[in-house]
């Protein structure tokens, strides 16, 4: 089961103008209606997939724009009959495939899908991220207990290296796996796969940092990698206060970018793929990120 080119292509024109929040001016809700109507990737029975542009988050703060504010009107601009809800989709700053269903008990069914292929060693999500910085090694895993730290008026997500059991029992800190593979590298950024067998937030971020690869568009934590002599090394959190991701002038040139820019690039982490019962869904990554791959040399970037 693939996601249809017909739809694929229909974002592509959509996404052209712009995301929630992408390269330019945030979207208003028609416009963000109208682009989450012309990227459905499936549509089966009780489940209907599309895939969401960066920056849209599934529910948001009062009187903020938010997926779930829109699958009203979403819902009957597609004359589906039911409600929908949300199954699976990603965090607010990513983009790709949102799994919504009008049918509780198919809802159900799915989350233990989901809950038991985890458990018995599979990896049932999929994502593409554009990295600054190419990984020491081809492919590999990344384990770490991660865990929410208070710094300043904030909460942030940090790595805890050698986890306690008695922290891990109390469930202040979670033990977290995603498995990685370098597609292809070029200018000193790579495309990865990644494929995370535990779900904790801003769990990819954070194991992009550990890399010492942040994601391109990481406003959060790539301040974490700084760098000596062109060295990369890792930071502590408390040390390197989320802000505009630092890129240097070539790569700025090479991605069409003034400094200005730079804050409103968004973070090219994409939920690619869900195994589900029936076979894999696949949505291609939003226009954005596709025009990186093409400026960077990556591959990819004829995708539909």
């Amino acid at each position: 089961m693939a996601g249809g080119g017909a739809a694929a292509r229909g974002l592509a024109r959509v996404g052209a103008r712009g995301h929630a929040r992408g390269w330019g001016r945030p979207l208003g809700p028609e416009e963000t209606l109208g682009l989450l109507e012309a990227s459905v990737v499936h549509r089966e029975g009780a489940l209907l997939a599309l895939s969401k542009p960066p920056g849209l988050p599934v529910l948001g703060h009062p009187g903020e724009l938010s997926l779930a504010a829109l699958l009203p009107a979403l819902r009957r601009r597609l004359g589906l009959p039911a409600e929908l809800h949300v199954v699976k989709a990603p965090a607010r700053e990513c983009s790709g495939l949102v799994l919504l269903s009008s049918c509780h008990r198919a809802t159900e069914q799915l989350q233990r899908f989901f809950a038991d292929a985890r458990r018995s060693g599979q990896y049932p999500t999929t994502y593409r991220a554009v990295t600054v910085g190419v990984p020491a090694e081809a492919e590999g895993e990344i384990r770490t207990g991660l865990r929410w730290q208070r710094q300043g008026d904030t909460a942030v997500v940090v790595p805890v290296s050698a986890p306690g059991r008695r922290s891990l029992a109390r469930k202040e800190v979670k033990s977290t796996l995603t498995r990685y593979r370098v597609l292809g590298a070029a200018g000193g950024c790579a495309l990865l796969q990644l494929q995370p067998r535990t779900a904790f937030p801003e769990q990819l971020p954070v194991h992009l940092t550990l890399l010492l690869c942040p994601a391109l568009g990481d406003h959060q934590h790539s301040p974490r990698v700084g760098r000596v002599l062109g060295v990369p090394f890792l930071l502590p959190p408390e040390a390197a206060p989320a802000r505009t991701q630092e890129l240097h002038e070539e790569l700025l040139s090479r991605l069409g970018l003034s400094p200005q820019q730079l804050r409103r690039l968004p973070l090219h982490l994409h939920l690619q793929q869900l195994a589900l019962p029936q076979g894999p869904l696949t949505a291609p990554p939003p226009p954005p990120f596709l025009r990186t791959l093409q400026r960077l040399g990556l591959p990819g970037h004829q995708e539909p």
